[in-house]
């Protein structure tokens, strides 16, 4: 089994986060959207609330009920949220990490290529007019 180098391990890491980094933004996105429909059922209740029609009068309790339980629920939505936010900031700042990682390693692997081909190009010089010497004496 061939052995992998450090970038190709790093960059292997860098996908898998990158790819972690998408479900935290697709799981924010979602609380976002929730977050939206929320406030637009809270406002919603609020205009039957406020309205002048004599069947409104007759829910207004259960309106007052709906929207504190909207109320409770956009609170709970806000901290998911926060949370979903953190997260994000948390994996992004981890991928930027593994990226840096990453370039680093390459520059490494190449410096290493490079001063390895120097020193057989060394070696060839080195070699060469040994065994001519040893040819012709």
């Amino acid at each position: 089994m061939v052995e992998k180098n450090r970038s190709q391990k790093l960059k292997r890491l860098l996908s898998v986060q990158r790819h972690i980094e998408r479900m935290a933004e697709n799981d924010l996105a979602e609380t976002s959207r929730q977050r939206v429909e929320v406030n637009a059922q809270m406002d919603d209740v609020i205009v039957a609330l406020g309205s002048m029609d004599p069947v409104h009068h007759a829910f207004s309790q259960n309106y007052a009920d709906r929207f504190g339980r909207l109320s409770i629920k956009d609170l709970q939505l806000t901290g998911m949220q926060q949370v979903h936010e953190m997260r994000l900031a948390r994996e992004r700042a981890k991928g930027d990490r593994f990226e840096e990682g990453m370039k680093e390693a390459l520059e490494a692997e190449r410096r290493e290529a490079d001063d390895n081909a120097v020193y057989d190009v060394i070696d060839q010089q080195f070699a060469t007019p040994a065994s001519s010497k040893l040819r012709n004496p």
